[in-house]
Formats: C-alpha cells, sequence, structure tokens
C-alpha cells in the first residue's frame, strides 16, 4: 500500500519528453496522446476565497489586486484570522455616571494567539470591513509607473500595426473598419494628439526617472548599543509577505487581505479540446470534464523489490491495473537503443506473452469466483490475478554501480475510442493502439558485505 504514495516511482514519458507520474498526466482522447501540464495552456475559470468561498469575476477580482476584502492572514504566522467578539464598557449616552456594555469586535489568530491589538488596531462594531490599513507611501509613483509602462505597451503595439498597414493610408483603415476618428484613434492608443505639447511635457514632469543617493543615513545608535531581542525581530517570512513596507519589527506588522485562488481549466495545444474543467461553484470539488491519464491509461505499480546486487539477475513483481470499463490487452516491448542511453543502468527481460487485463467492474469485489480458475496463467509469468488487475514478474539485472537502478519499457496497449463515434451513430467503437514508455526506479544497489 505503500507504493500509492509513491507514485513517483514508475513514470510515464510524456510526448514533451518529460517524465511524469500517471497521477499528474492527462490523455487526450482526440489525439491519443498524454498531456503533462508543461504542454497543455492553462485558462483561468473563475477567483474565489479559500477562506470564505466567495465567487469573484474577474474584473472584480483585478480590481481588488486578486485579494478577499474580509478576509484576512496572520502576518506573523500567515494563518487565517478570525473575528472575535468581547464586550467593552462605555459611558452611557442617557447618564454619563453609567456604564454600559458594548459589543466590538476584533482580529485574532488562533495557532500563534497575535491579535489587532498588539499593533494598535482599534476594535470595530461590525464583525466585517472597516479594518485600519497601513497607507503606502509610494502608491502614487507605483500608479504612474503602472501607467507609463501601460501606454508604451499600447504604443508599440500601435506601431507594429502601423507596420503590417503601411500600404494602406493611416488612420483612414480605423476610420473604415472600426468608424472611429484619427483624434479617437491616437487617443484609446495612448498618444498625444495634435496640439497637445503641452500635456506631454506636463506627462514627462510629473513622471521622473529614479535617482540613486551617494550617501545613506547612518544607522541608529540603539543598534551598536543594546542588545538584540529576537522576540520583536522579523523574520524573513513576514517581511516578504509585505514587500511594499517590509516590516523590520513585529509591532509594524498588520493583517493582509487573503489571496484569492483560482480554478482552471487545461486544454490540449494540438487540438485545442478541454483535459480538465471543474465546475464554478467554489465548494464543488467535481469536474466537468477530467481526462486524467488514470482514469485511462493503464497503471503500473512496481510491488515488491528484493535485494539488488551488481551483475545478478533478479525477479521483481509488479502489478498492472485496467481504469476502464473494457478489457484490455497490453504488451511489453523493449525500449530502443537501451544500451546505448545511459540513462538505462540495467537489463530488463520482459514477459514475451500478451496480458490480457479483465475490465472494471465494481461489483467483482463481491463476486466469490477466483479470476485466475477462467483464466490459464503460466505461474511463472502472472503472479496472481484479481478483477481488474493482475500480478506479473519481470527479471532484471543492475549494470552500473552507486546509481539507481533504472528499468525502461514500451507499455502497448489497445483504448476503445468513445470519443470518434458521432451522437446517433451505432457503428462500432473504434480500437487505438497505443504505446508508452515507462521508466521504473528500483532503488539503490545493495552492496556486497
Amino acid at each position: 500500500m505503500a507504493e500509492i504514495f509513491m507514485s513517483s516511482k514508475v513514470q510515464y514519458l510524456c510526448t514533451c519528453k518529460a517524465k511524469r507520474p500517471i497521477t499528474r498526466v492527462y490523455f487526450c482522447r482526440y489525439c491519443s496522446k498524454l498531456r503533462c501540464g508543461d504542454c497543455v495552456s492553462h485558462e483561468v475559470d473563475s477567483h474565489f476565497c479559500p477562506n470564505c468561498l466567495e465567487y469573484m469575476p474577474s474584473p472584480e477580482a483585478k480590481l481588488k489586486k486578486n485579494r478577499c476584502a474580509n478576509c484576512f492572514d496572520c502576518p506573523s504566522c500567515m494563518h487565517t484570522l478570525s473575528t472575535r467578539a468581547t464586550s467593552i464598557q462605555i459611558p452611557s449616552p442617557d447618564d454619563p455616571k453609567k456604564n454600559v456594555p458594548k459589543k466590538v469586535y476584533y482580529l485574532a489568530c488562533g495557532f500563534c494567539r497575535w491579535t489587532s491589538r498588539d499593533v494598535g488596531i482599534p476594535d470595530q462594531t461590525v464583525a466585517s470591513g472597516g479594518w485600519q490599513e497601513q497607507e503606502n507611501l509610494h502608491s502614487k509613483r507605483i500608479n504612474n509607473l503602472l501607467e507609463n509602462y501601460r501606454v508604451l505597451a499600447q504604443q508599440e503595439k500601435l506601431e507594429k500595426e502601423r507596420k503590417k498597414l503601411s500600404q494602406r493610408c493611416g488612420y483612414q483603415f480605423f476610420s473604415d473598419k472600426y468608424g472611429i476618428s484619427a483624434v479617437v484613434a491616437r487617443k484609446l492608443a495612448g498618444l498625444s494628439t495634435i496640439g497637445s505639447k503641452d500635456e506631454e511635457s506636463k506627462e514627462s514632469e510629473e513622471l521622473m526617472p529614479a535617482e540613486a543617493f551617494e550617501n545613506i543615513d547612518p544607522l541608529p545608535e540603539e543598534y551598536l548599543t543594546q542588545p538584540v531581542n529576537l522576540a520583536k525581530v522579523c523574520n524573513i517570512n513576514q517581511r516578504l509577505m509585505q514587500p511594499e513596507f517590509q516590516p523590520t519589527c513585529t509591532d509594524q506588522l498588520f493583517p493582509r487581505h487573503k489571496h484569492l485562488l483560482i480554478k482552471r481549466s487545461q486544454r490540449c495545444k494540438e487540438c485545442e479540446h478541454n483535459l480538465s474543467k471543474p465546475e464554478y461553484n467554489p465548494s464543488s470539488i467535481k469536474f466537468k470534464i477530467q481526462l486524467a491519464a488514470i482514469y485511462h491509461i493503464p497503471e503500473v505499480r512496481v510491488k515488491t523489490i528484493p535485494i539488488l546486487k551488481l551483475n545478478e539477475e533478479c525477479k521483481i513483481e509488479v502489478t498492472l491495473y485496467n481504469p476502464t470499463p473494457y478489457a484490455a490487452h497490453v504488451t511489453l516491448l523493449p525500449c530502443e537503443n537501451a544500451e546505448e542511453d545511459p540513462l538505462f543502468n540495467s537489463k530488463v527481460v520482459l514477459p514475451s506473452s500478451q496480458l490480457v487485463v479483465a475490465a472494471r467492474d465494481d461489483t467483482a469485489d463481491f463476486d466469490e469466483l477466483n479470476d485466475a480458475q477462467l483464466m490459464k496463467d503460466d505461474p511463472k509469468v502472472i503472479s496472481f490475478r484479481k478483477s481488474n488487475k493482475i500480478g506479473f514478474y519481470i527479471n532484471v539485472t543492475p549494470l552500473k554501480e552507486k546509481e539507481n537502478v533504472v528499468v525502461a519499457f514500451q507499455l502497448k496497449h489497445d483504448f476503445v475510442n468513445m470519443v470518434l463515434q458521432l451522437q446517433g451513430d451505432h457503428r462500432e467503437s473504434q480500437v487505438v493502439w497505443l504505446t508508452h514508455v515507462l521508466f521504473l526506479d528500483l532503488g539503490p544497489i545493495q552492496n556486497n558485505m
């Protein structure tokens, strides 16, 4: 059962020549090829807060800088802050000599016991919203730089389009295609219109380049005279969590709005079909489309590994699982040019006969009939057979010392492709033969004592 949590020992070769475990690979039923996370296009479907599970549209998430307005992270330990209620005594509006209780709220961390009162944030009369936030002194400068780079990007884009349309008569093309004038087109592109040189000079004056100072302020004397209290000094994680402020002491830590998470879909770059598409509801863990390879491709696992010795043949027991509702016919083939490749440091002898794995049946576990009695298997090749999984032996001879023994072979199997069938078409399903390259990491060689 430990191999379930050690899936990296068996890796499949993707079409982009990357080695990934089967749990991290998709299978495109339209291309009949394996796709890993590097050779698919990722698309953002929705934004949501991981704490309150509030759905947020993309324009609103961009406006709020991809942060939730109601949930906060602890600036000390990065856990989620919770709102605590308490009561305080305040003078009564009717009789100032009498005190009446009033309910107030503050933020507290249930892990490190940090509270908003530690940095002097006043308590709020409502449970959500209204918390004091730090003001960034450089926000105006940052916004000016972002606006300037946005204008430059629009100018470069317009310049590229102008070169492509050099044969046409300037902004007459925009007037014909989009129904706008030359002045409006230049204004949308971020360029100055005719007679606006004063505005250009004004913008250049506002955005001044940064200047470096030769002389810097000396360190305060307390850095040299007083001992360092590490309990009051921020660590590197606390400082990097607030890059715009870079707090040095714990009394400068302010709560940060929690980052939003996204639900993304993966699309095949070759045929542009969706391989994975989740539900839009943030609280749902289901998928509309989930073409993970573990649901369509036979899965290989290493069951037992004996003591590996150099230049000595050993028998490895491997299991094969069939996740499809159709019987799988599997053939194991050696890799081409395996002896010349430095990655292959062992010699493997594979079963010569075809392996037949029964279809997946959820009710087969309750069937008392033994599958091995129906199939006449060679005990030297097949170790066991149960429902949709079988065990078989391969012989491995390690050839190199001081390296992990890596076994490589090809897995050829048939796949019943139901996607290529049109709706209302009563023809038989198309059977496609697929071949995958597998790598088995068997661990280091046992030295002879």
